[in-house]
């Protein structure tokens, strides 16, 4: 059966189940269930091979965020292609694209974090700024700080070193993590503190976790502190008000060094290129960057670590240091100069303007579905924002397993036209930047309908009451 773009949907599905192993797939019946298979997108749409219009609430992973489409970025990646595909980045070896791209993101950075480290993605980038850490300590002789302090809930990649310490409960299973050096804090949800707590007095106990677990361990042992500004596949957690200021404090007063993780939050999802100065008033040593840095159009990731450290390893004691550490795509042209397309756009059409007006808006109109019955929780910031579903509302009860609630929704969803990407029992929405509130409206009636009829479903089969 051929789709509406040419293919033969049936054997790419059974081509799908043969040969491709996907991410995050449930092993258990992914040689039953017909996959999803797109196979064109414009704007903020993308196509199955259907032909089905399906309004992208995901932004792909997260990053899709200048839309489909863009001829700009497609055509910057081929003109540098024809000019020059590649070259080794090893040792003083660079190209135009990635000395540019470098240079335009310094423009943006907070305070004195001007130098950019290009990786292959997000996970390589935090894999790379956890081992600059480990570096830098052992350049400067200072041996014993080693441990990492991460969060529960986070996620900060799938390498072996970023998976552990990333700390989402349903990524752990079967897997191998590293263990002696890493210590997870409680996640900072309000919607899980203690009732009758106040969101300050929440605050002062998840700065207070950050603060305890420095002087169990010893400030001359502590590495780094690694976090997410909000945390994104954790569940789009939103500290409470003040958090990110007071741990980065704390860091600063027993010099630990604060890593903040903006592959999600970057590039405009809040509505600025980094918002960890504008949105939380924080300088961090180092900013981890990937998905929105290229739109999605091409793998990219970047750690920007600050002049403070930076300049201490490029003086007469650098002699015959090395810092090693790259992958064969290192600054790659054809991504930088994809980056640099991007950023024209961003630039030029103010898309972050854009999100700092339209953003409140997404998040406002998703939260009416708050009254529902099923629904104990709707937070966020700005284009990244998660519904969560509950069996018992006033206990805040998550749903039995057997339930499925996210990926039912998301069923009912991806038949009425929107994407949404369900974990567990949330449901996460993270846009195009460029959606606009029509397309939010779409959106936002879609789900509420699907939820509604999930909740039915579920009554009628007997699994709820």
């Amino acid at each position: 059966m051929s789709s509406n773009f040419g293919f033969d949907a049936i054997d790419l599905a059974t081509k799908d189940r043969d040969h491709l192993i996907h991410p995050w797939v449930d092993l258990g019946t992914v040689k039953e269930r017909e996959p999803l298979i797109v196979a064109q997108a414009e704007g903020a749409y993308v196509y199955n091979v259907h032909g089905q219009k399906l309004l992208d609430g995901i932004g792909g992973m997260w990053c899709v965020n200048a839309g489909y489409g863009r001829d700009e970025i497609a055509d910057a990646m081929a003109a540098q292609a024809k000019r020059m595909a590649y070259f080794s980045p090893f040792g003083q070896i660079g190209n135009p694209p990635a000395i540019e791209f470098a240079h335009r993101l310094t423009q943006h950075t907070p305070g004195d974090l001007k130098h950019v480290f290009f990786t292959t993605g997000g996970s390589t980038a935090v894999d790379s700024a956890l081992r600059f850490v480990h570096f830098f300590n052992n350049f400067h002789g200072r041996k014993t700080k080693k441990q990492i302090i991460t969060r529960e809930y986070a996620y900060h990649g799938s390498t072996y070193l970023t998976a552990s310490v990333s700390g989402k409960p349903a990524d752990r299973g079967n897997m191998d993590l590293e263990t002696g050096f890493i210590h997870h804090l409680p996640a900072p949800n309000p919607y899980r503190r203690p009732e009758g707590m106040s969101l300050e007095a929440f605050c002062d106990a998840k700065v207070k976790d950050l603060e305890d677990k420095i002087l169990e361990l010893g400030p001359d042992n502590v590495a780094c502190f690694i976090a997410e500004p909000l945390l994104a596949s954790g569940g789009v957690i939103v500290p409470p008000p003040g958090y990110q200021k007071r741990t980065w404090e704390v860091c600063r007063k027993y010099d630990v060094l604060y890593i903040s993780d903006e592959v999600v939050t970057g590039f405009g999802r809040l509505g600025h290129i980094f918002a960890s100065k504008h949105v939380f008033d924080i300088e961090p040593d180092i900013i981890t960057s990937a998905k929105g840095l290229t739109s999605g159009y091409v793998p990219l990731g970047a750690m920007i670590v600050s002049d403070r450290l930076y300049s201490t390893l490029t003086d007469k004691a650098g002699r015959g240091q090395v810092f090693a550490n790259g992958y064969t795509y290192s600054a790659h042209p054809v991504s930088c100069a994809a980056g640099m397309a991007n950023l024209d756009i961003f630039e030029r059409e103010d898309i972050c303007g854009h999100v700092r007006k339209v953003g409140p808006y997404f998040h406002e109109q998703l939260s009416t579905l708050a009254e529902l019955d099923v629904v104990g929780d709707v937070r966020g910031s700005h284009f990244m924002v998660c519904v969560e579903c509950t069996a018992d509302k006033k206990n805040k009860t998550v749903p039995p397993v057997e339930w499925e609630v996210g990926r039912r929704i998301f069923e009912k969803c991806q038949a009425k036209g929107l994407l949404a990407r369900p974990l567990g029992h949330l449901v996460v929405l993270s846009p195009p930047l460029i959606i606009n509130r029509a397309q939010i409206d779409d959106a936002v009636a879609i789900l509420r309908q699907s939820i509604v009829e999930v909740m039915d479903d579920l009554t009628r089969e007997g699994l709820r009451k």
